[in-house]
């Protein structure tokens, strides 16, 4: 089964254009097509393959939109969606607000996440990953549940 995986170190160029590692691109062509969708989360950049991104929408769209809480979750995860795909050269705009939105100004983390990829700002990326280090003892629980 092809899914995105690995860490990926990368620069944003001043036009907020990222050049989309070839593994990740394999995948995408594997399985997908070159359409995604970028949408924000938890300080950063959530891409879906767009059938992917599809089958989300169903799922948040069959939801009450009388409960506020789906309607605060459709306005900042669902809102901030933006249809994009990645050219021959394999790169991606990235828009404005979701630039602002991740702080990407230079260096990025491509993160493969299974069925999708988190891009980062390279300081926060970092902040994040020692932070799950130094709580490493909270994912044995979850580990032990998955039989690893």
């Amino acid at each position: 089964m092809s899914v995105f995986r690995g860490r990926y170190y990368h620069t944003i160029d001043e036009k907020g254009r990222i050049i989309f590692p070839a593994r990740l691109c394999q995948v995408f062509t594997e399985k997908y097509d070159e359409r995604m969708v970028i949408t924000n989360w938890d300080g950063c950049l959530l891409v879906f393959p767009y059938n992917e991104w599809v089958a989300i929408e169903e799922k948040v769209f069959a939801q009450s939109i009388i409960r506020k809480e789906v309607r605060a979750f459709q306005r900042l995860f669902m809102s901030g969606a933006v249809d994009c795909s990645f050219n021959e050269q394999r790169r991606v705009l990235i828009p404005p607000a979701l630039r602002e939105y991740a702080k990407l100004e230079k260096e990025i983390v491509l993160a493969g996440m299974g069925r999708s990829i988190e891009i980062w700002n390279r300081e926060r990326f970092e902040k994040e990953i020692e932070n799950s280090n130094q709580n490493i003892e909270a994912f044995s629980d979850y580990m032990a549940d998955l039989g690893i």
